[in-house]
């Protein structure tokens, strides 16, 4: 797999937060852990399959897999280089590592995404290293440290039409609900986390997610 074609799956900011928005609504079930847990299992099935398919080079496949995962694994790489453009660049090296070893995986040692997750860690925190390594001997060296005027995700997000609209779409969200979302959005927090974080009970983020998507949906479609 060449960079080349990874990089014609490149999203920005605005498309993959839609794919977040439009996540199957049995991932976020407030009073449904069994449909939960069959959604996630059917997802997995589908997940591992498609590794399969890439093990043995399907493209198609590949853009598929890219496709049901690159919105959570972004905002695993964000979580740790809070830089839209060092994240999206980080993404695409480790999905070229995905494609590289898919044949190396084993659903009796982790479930596909949990797989997946740890080379996209793996690879953020590798150019973490090396960017504080970089800026360690800029400093040394005498030289000023760069202020770094990259755009956040959001900020670039509001910068295009279709992301204003979206922004608008979620000023009219409860503020509890706008939070939540960005916060497993921008950040990658799972319903758990989100919960000790806010210190809301697991059942009420749930509640909060499901309602404040739905409201995205209708806002957009409308």
């Amino acid at each position: 797999m060449s960079v080349a074609y990874v990089s014609t799956c490149r999203f920005d900011a605005w498309s993959v937060l839609l794919r977040y928005i439009y996540i199957p609504r049995g991932e976020f079930m407030a009073n449904g852990d069994n449909d939960q847990q069959e959604a996630i299992r059917l997802r997995n099935q589908e997940l591992e399959r498609l590794l399969a398919a890439c093990a043995l080079s399907d493209r198609k496949a590949f853009a598929r897999l890219y496709s049901m995962t690159s919105a959570k694994l972004y905002g695993v790489v964000l979580r740790i280089l809070n830089r839209d453009d060092l994240a999206q660049d980080c993404l695409q090296d480790a999905y070229i590592k995905v494609w590289n070893n898919a044949g190396n995986y084993r659903s009796q040692m982790a479930a596909p995404l949990t797989w997946m997750s740890a080379i996209v860690r793996n690879q953020a925190l590798d150019l973490l290293r090396k960017r504080k390594r970089e800026v360690m001997e800029s400093n040394d060296s005498g030289l000023p440290e760069q202020i770094d005027g990259a755009l956040l995700p959001l900020e670039g997000l509001t910068r295009t039409d279709d992301g204003k609209r979206l922004g608008n779409c979620l000023e009219q969200l409860k503020e509890q609900q706008r939070q939540v979302i960005a916060l497993a959005y921008f950040k990658g927090l799972t319903h758990d986390e989100l919960a000790a974080y806010t210190e809301t009970p697991l059942g009420t983020i749930k509640t909060w997610i499901r309602r404040g998507l739905d409201q995205l949906r209708r806002c957009l479609e409308s």
